[in-house]
């Protein structure tokens, strides 16, 4: 394996690097054939910089907006799970996926609009836009105390983005366990990677609609808690937080202990029934994914090894490479 043009802390996690190279190989082979043209260090001769000024945007941008790197995360995903990771999501106009409702409250685009800008100064045409954004959620969870690891580099950026596509492969706060499962299953993560990736939740904020289904109002218009499975002081605190009259831009964060530290205190909160969303509160309540959620919540090394190994499929899915899609010079704007 090439040397990695962004150095990490120490070079002791070499093993673990080679581990997770193994590991890639089998991870793709499930999640998308076409992932297998991705390369660890792919920009190592065209681009040396690329990944260290991702990071250094990254980096930066989070040091001013502590909510960046949860927004960072929470893009990743809503860019892979509708039509694979090629940046479709950034791409602006009528009709598509960033139009869409569900992706409004989205944000993070600066960021990576910011670390393209510099891209292209040096490394004119080289660097996709899912590149990019891959990269810069691996650095989201790295600066906010999580894993870091390597991530293979080569997709390129779609060019289509339809809002219909949104709804069908996206997950909502209110899904059902197995809603969930359907929509991982059609993308090639097993029910393991779903218990894994939901602990993105661990940094991050949501808009108290997000959650509203868990209560409803009564005759005097006060919020009643109608979900049992939610901790009752827990529940009257959101309450509290986001009342009836509450502004649709008030966020609450998704964890009440650790809120921009990426950890397991999200398996810790799911454990005391302290899970914000319904799709969260669901995996503590199902036999088949409780067990998981009670072992990351005792053992966060064993969390951040399956995230690793988690988010390289994630990464993976449904990638464009050689000769498809493009590599755009605006991420907001297709090229062709």
């Amino acid at each position: 394996m090439e040397t990695d043009p962004v150095p990490f802390s120490a070079r002791p996690r070499l093993c673990s690097f080679l581990v997770l190279g193994l590991l890639y190989a089998v991870a793709v082979a499930v999640a998308s054939p076409a992932s297998a043209s991705l390369f660890f260090n792919f920009y190592g001769a065209s681009c040396p910089t690329a990944e260290l000024i991702v990071s250094n945007t990254v980096r930066s941008a989070s040091s001013s907006d502590p909510t960046i790197p949860g927004k960072l995360l929470r893009l990743v995903f809503h860019d892979c799970f509708v039509e694979g990771c090629d940046a479709s999501v950034l791409l602006q106009g009528n009709g598509t996926e960033r139009s869409d409702p569900g992706n409004r409250s989205l944000g993070g685009f600066q960021v990576i609009d910011s670390a393209k800008r510099m891209l292209e100064i040096f490394c004119p045409g080289t660097v996709s836009c899912a590149d990019v954004v891959a990269l810069a959620a691996r650095d989201a969870v790295a600066i906010t105390g999580g894993p870091q690891l390597q991530i293979p580099t080569g997709r390129r950026d779609g060019r289509v983005s339809a809002a219909a596509n949104v709804r069908p492969n996206i997950i909502d706060t209110t899904f059902t366990i197995n809603e969930m499962i359907n929509i991982f299953t059609a993308k090639g993560l097993s029910l393991e990677d779903l218990v894994v990736l939901s602990g993105a939740h661990t940094i991050g904020s949501a808009h108290c609609s997000a959650f509203s289904d868990r209560f409803q109002e009564d005759s005097k218009g006060k919020l009643t808690l109608i979900d049992t499975s939610i901790d009752r002081n827990y529940a009257n605190e959101l309450m509290q937080r986001c009342p009836v009259d509450a502004s649709a831009s008030l966020t609450v964060v998704n964890d009440p202990e650790t809120s921009s530290s990426f950890d397991n205190q999200y398996y810790r909160n799911l454990v005391a029934h302290k899970g914000l969303f319904q799709s969260d509160s669901v995996l503590l309540d199902d036999r088949r994914t409780r067990n998981l959620v009670e072992d990351f919540a005792n053992d966060q090394e064993k969390f951040f090894q399956s995230w690793s190994q988690s988010f390289l499929k994630l990464t993976s899915i449904g990638v464009k490479t050689g000769e498809e899609g493009e590599i755009r010079q605006s991420c907001s704007m297709a090229s062709g």
